[in-house]
Parts: C-alpha cells; structure tokens; sequence
C-alpha cells in the first residue's frame, strides 16, 4: 500500500518544495509498485514526477536501492528516459524528482503500430553500451530455480520491464522508457524473452511472439537451449510467486509464462525437438 504525502518527514518536504517552489497540487500516480510515494506535483516550476520510499530500519530496503539505481543509470539513458532534475533525502527517506512527460501509454496488440515503435526502442537500446553504474545482474533473478543461470549472464544493458506501461509516446512522437527501478546487465536477448508475457497479453499467440522477436540479432542469434532454459525458470519463478502470493497482477504473470515455456519447451517440460529450434533460428 501506499504512503500519502503528508507521510513524508517534513524536513524532506520542505526540501523538495526548495526545488520545485510551493506545491499546488498533489496528483498520485494511478499505477506501479516500486515506490512508497509516486505522484506529480503541481509547482510555479511546473510538473516534476516525484518517487519516494523510506528506508529499513538499518539498511536500504528494495524500495530505496530501485530508487538509487534509478538516479545512477538516469544520466547514461537520457535518449530514453525522462531526465532526473533532483535527488533529496532526510530521515529515513529518499525522494527523486524527474521532468514530467506527457503521453499515451504504447499499444502493443497485434497489428498496432506501436510496436515498430517498441522494435526501434529495443534497436537503440541494445546499442547502448552498459554502464559501470549498472552493477546489478539479471540472472541473479533465476537462482533459486536452477543451479546454473550462466546462460543468461553478459554485458548488455537490459531495462527488464518493457512493457506497455513504461513505454509512453508524447503528442510530439517521441517515446519515452519510464521505470528503470530494475536496470541490469546480461545479455541482451534476455530483455526480449521479458518481453513475452506483455505480447502475450496484448493478444499475441506464443508463435506470434516468436516470430515477431526474430527480428532482433541477439533474439536470433541466441543458441536454442539458453533460450530453452530461461522459457523454463521464467516459467517457475512466476509459478513459485503464485503459491505465495494471490494477487491477480502475479497469477496472470505465472500463467503467461507457462503459457510461453509450453510453446518452447512441450507440456511436460521437455525441450522441442531440434529440428524445430532450428526453424527457430533460421527465421532470424
């Protein structure tokens, strides 16, 4: 859940309002979850979307660390993401303070031409070299469900969320990467097989993401059985976060990726015979 405004210490308020002038008005972010505060704010400065989370009671807590790397990578993103004007912290709190970009979220159903706009994205950003601020790594995520997670490991940049939601396209046409709270390394393929529950759930068929993911060289260029292997612990990391959890948003990930590591892999789990993974290949 949560926090409301007046949650923030005031210190840190009167620090934030030191940036933008007096706040008008308050307007909460209708969506996400990487934050305890997510809102815009009204100022004689104009708009600045603001995220905030409070600390453990020794340490960074998830919130807080989503936050940090946010602000490090912000400078080495700048043809995607929206600039960061600000950082700011008192008390168990950290604020960060981005331009506020005005848009429709992407459309990503089959057909739309939003996708070439996706595909373009994915282009410049897998050209993008990674930088040393990015010290995370994406197959840390596979872990806890498969003993070897080496496939997936590299030195690509990878936002890790693309999906319809934190693509936003401006009245002027220009498209915006919003959320880098997970920004990680590895290779780059692994950033369009977290791709597929989001085409899936714009009303792609499995075929059809497949399809339209061979268009990309890292995507082609993969061999099979890493691809074979993340469809697998993508797959059961979701469905672990099932058992755990009852919220809709997490039941409807775990079944998209089964849904996707059937088509990879076969029902029982097994991987698709290779003929079939070369055909794979050679539509790349």
């Amino acid at each position: 859940m949560r926090c409301g405004w007046t949650d923030l210490p005031e210190e840190l308020r009167i620090e934030i309002e030191a940036k933008t002038g007096p706040i008008g008005s308050i307007e909460p972010a209708p969506a996400g979850n990487h934050a305890d505060i997510a809102a815009t704010l009204h100022s004689p400065s104009g708009l600045t979307f603001v995220k905030a989370a409070r600390k453990l009671a020794d340490r960074d807590g998830p919130e807080v660390m989503s936050l940090r790397r946010e602000a490090a990578v912000n400078p080495y993103v700048s043809e995607f993401a929206p600039r960061l004007r600000w950082q700011a912290e008192a008390g168990e709190w950290v604020a960060i303070g981005f331009e506020h970009v005005t848009g429709r979220r992407a459309d990503f159903t089959p057909g739309s031409p939003d996708l070439a706009v996706l595909a373009k994205t994915i282009h410049a950003l897998q050209s993008t070299p990674c930088p040393d601020v990015v010290q995370m790594t994406v197959e840390r995520r596979w872990q806890a469900v498969t003993e070897d997670v080496s496939p997936m490991a590299g030195p690509a940049l990878l936002h890790t969320d693309l999906n319809q939601d934190n693509l936003i396209i401006s009245p002027e046409g220009r498209t915006y990467v919003v959320d880098w709270a997970f920004v990680s390394r590895g290779q780059a393929w692994v950033e369009l097989g977290l791709l597929i529950p989001w085409l899936l759930k714009a009303g792609h068929s499995p075929r059809e993401a497949d399809e339209w993911l061979s268009q990309f060289a890292s995507w082609a260029g993969a061999e099979p059985s890493h691809i074979d292997l993340f469809s697998k612990v993508f797959a059961e990391r979701w469905r672990k976060h099932g058992e755990a959890s009852s919220a809709p948003w997490v039941g409807e990930l775990a079944a998209l990726t089964e849904k996707w590591a059937n088509h990879r892999l076969g029902s029982r789990g097994n991987p698709r015979p290779a003929g079939d993974r070369e055909a794979v290949r050679r539509r790349g």
